[in-house]
């Protein structure tokens, strides 16, 4: 998603050129079709379609493949030793990309339905590629199914095929060439703004993300601690749990007992699609136990729709350690992956919880003794 914001910068400052889309792979490939790269009028581009081996061969010819409109270039990194072919680097796999100029009505259409998403809306889009004395035609439709662009010339059958092909939202069994369902990027909201935040919420702009990090505490939720441009910083907790959706990431880590009891309550019934919890296990046990009482809501379903402790068991120490670990668990599950979870289950809360009180009595019979 972060490339697809650089895209976007560099079309709207006039900068690109040549747009050169993914659309089909066979075998395996660093690239899924969606991936795409802007070549600029200055010889310099963003994004990428491949680990490097095509965007040489496509920044010299680009512009001379696509002189009489829009065309599709296949290329092969299948491993062959006889042959001739430059990309045969033994990647495994046959692409085809899409090149088309920016200047089209159908490639501004793509860039603008691309921008959309980029502040939170969707788009699909339908693309029936150019072949022999056919030119490459398209049709945007919003989210709700609307028209917002449709090629010169298309006609009704194509349409409606388009519109079909949205209602199954994937564009499976229909008769669009290529279908493509596109989403904002993924939302992560840190609770809390301290300095472990720092690398979490950089990470995540890494991977194209929209961060907010909240945080009632004014003097860390300071627009200086996170100089990225790309990370929203609110000081206020409740402001941006209201904003939660389901889709959505979230990470309590306000290193307050109270503060997150608060936060883990009120997000437990938003349910976001990763709700991680910073702490170790014992103190996350207590807070989920008398969230669930709270909410009138079971431990196990409380357990259910938390990771805690957040984050994969990858070793190392430190902040930057603890964000991968986080950002790693998050990525996974928003991308419905299965993951080796260190999730705590109802049993595991009843015996920390346990062991707890154990440990007070203990302090209290220890603390008679000395009297």
């Amino acid at each position: 998603m972060k490339e697809q914001r650089l895209i976007i910068d560099k079309w709207r400052r006039g900068s690109g050129s040549i747009l050169v889309s993914l659309v089909r792979v066979e075998g395996s490939s660093y690239r899924r079709p969606g991936a795409r790269l802007l070549i600029c009028k200055d010889g310099s581009y963003e994004g990428n379609v491949s680990a490097g081996c095509l965007e040489a061969d496509l920044l010299r010819k680009a512009a001379w493949l696509s002189r009489g409109g829009a065309v599709v270039e296949r290329y092969s990194t299948l491993f062959d030793e006889e042959s001739d072919i430059p990309f045969g680097l033994g990647c495994g796999g046959v692409l085809d990309v899409l090149l088309e100029s920016v200047e089209t009505p159908e490639c501004i259409a793509l860039l603008s339905a691309m921008e959309s998403t980029s502040i939170g809306e969707e788009r699909s889009v339908a693309t029936w590629l150019p072949t022999d004395g056919s030119p490459l035609k398209r049709v945007v439709l919003r989210d709700d199914g609307e028209v917002v662009f449709s090629s010169a010339g298309l006609s009704s059958r194509s349409l409606s095929h388009a519109k079909i092909a949205w209602s199954r939202k994937d564009g499976n069994e229909s008769d669009v060439p290529l279908f493509e369902k596109l989403v904002s990027p993924q939302r992560l909201f840190i609770f809390g703004a301290g300095d472990d935040a720092k690398p979490l919420a950089a990470m995540a702009t890494l991977l194209g993300w929209s961060v907010t990090v909240a945080d009632d505490r004014t003097h860390l939720a300071r627009r200086s601690r996170f100089l990225d441009t790309n990370i929203q910083v609110v000081d206020s907790v409740e402001y941006a749990i209201r904003q939660i959706e389901t889709r959505d990431a979230a990470v309590i880590m306000t290193h307050s007992f109270e503060q997150d009891g608060n936060c883990l309550s009120a997000l437990l019934v938003r349910q976001p699609r990763y709700l991680g919890l910073l702490g170790a296990r014992q103190r996350s046990s207590l807070l989920i136990r008398e969230a669930a009482a709270g909410l009138g809501l079971s431990v196990s379903q409380c357990c259910a729709r938390l990771s805690a402790p957040t984050g994969l068991d990858l070793g190392g120490d430190g902040p930057e350690a603890v964000a991968l670990a986080i950002l790693s668990e998050a990525q996974a599950t928003c991308n419905g992956r299965e993951v080796a979870s260190r999730k705590l289950s109802a049993e595991l809360v009843e015996s920390y919880v346990t062991d707890h009180l154990d440990r007070r009595l203990l302090k209290v019979q220890c603390g008679l003794d000395l009297v």
